[in-house]
């Protein structure tokens, strides 16, 4: 029976890649997430939240929901934040937090590089009930939750430039095993599935039409085997550095579009809408993702190197 189970938990984190680490339409609005070198990039803390319910219309479709709050500390070349999420997909749920730390160096006026590390903690949950098994009443799948606690890492690094960015960084640092129990006084169960690294490499750039608009096009890379390589694009206008509208595609998944708005440089709120231009089309309507982001506090004095991508 270990090797049913071994055989259905792979298949869910092999089948389910972008639940392992989740995908998002507005991750320029979230960069902090997958990259803990992204904290102080800004002279002013903030805190962003994100819930994206993916392919409506699909039974069970994963749903996603983070928090992060980050910023600079007093001395301008460090910062610190930490966030939470969690991420259900059928019977599956993930549930976790990291801490990080970001130093960052100038290498010119205007540009910036930052180091940055985060170490958290994450417990995957299958819930057996959901499960239907070929015999019933396999004991492994007749005791409510099944359960594995991991220990978890990132590490990132941010190039920055009032005008562009360019990040790099490395989630699921530590590679665990799956190893599912019951409870704390049960045996422990391998799964045969890893918490596989995924990289991560993020690009943009900001051009400024007259003193009211920019037109800013990014782009983020994801590698993760054994999934294949996804590619975003996309492009966003700004008006007066307050409303927005964008559009974006993702490669082997769906087109996007966005739109959002900045009230008094304080709160933030942003709605995007993929559709999905793969064979999910026939089952799904599509995505919906709901962005908001407050800025608050000043840890440090206004540095020309801020990225404008925010």
């Amino acid at each position: 029976m270990k090797r049913v189970f071994t055989i259905l938990i792979s298949g869910l984190t092999t089948f389910s890649y972008a639940q392992q680490l989740p995908q998002y339409s507005q991750w320029m609005f979230n960069q902090y997430q997958f990259n803990p070198a992204y904290a102080g990039t800004t002279p002013t803390w903030e805190a962003v939240s994100l819930y994206r319910y993916q392919w409506l219309g699909i039974t069970d479709g994963p749903r996603t929901f983070t928090a992060s709050v980050q910023g600079p500390l007093s001395k301008e070349n460090m910062a610190v934040g930490g966030h939470v999420y969690t991420d259900i997909t059928g019977p599956t749920r993930r549930v976790g937090f990291l801490a990080s730390y970001a130093y960052h160096a100038r290498l010119s006026e205007n540009i910036k590089l930052s180091f940055g590390v985060a170490f958290g903690f994450n417990q995957w949950i299958l819930d057996a009930d959901k499960v239907t098994t070929y015999h019933p009443g396999d004991f492994y799948f007749s005791n409510g939750l099944l359960r594995s606690y991991d220990p978890d890492a990132q590490f990132g690094l941010y190039l920055y430039h009032p005008d562009w960015f360019f990040g790099v960084s490395l989630g699921q640092l530590l590679h665990n095993n799956l190893t599912f129990t019951t409870g704390l006084n049960t045996p422990q169960t391998w799964s045969g599935s890893y918490m596989e690294d995924h990289f991560y490499f993020t690009g943009g750039y900001t051009f400024r039409i007259g003193e009211s608009w920019q037109i800013q096009p990014s782009a983020l890379l994801k590698t993760g085997w054994p999934a294949p390589v996804k590619l975003d694009i996309n492009l966003k206008t700004m008006y007066k550095e307050t409303i927005w509208v964008g559009a974006g595609f993702r490669s082997q998944d769906a087109w996007s579009v966005m739109a959002g708005f900045k009230y008094k440089n304080m709160l933030s709120i942003g709605y995007s809408y993929d559709i999905t231009h793969t064979d999910l089309r026939n089952y799904s309507t599509g995505s919906h993702e709901i962005m908001m982001g407050f800025t608050f506090g000043y840890g440090k004095p206004t540095d020309e190197s801020t990225p404008s991508l925010e």
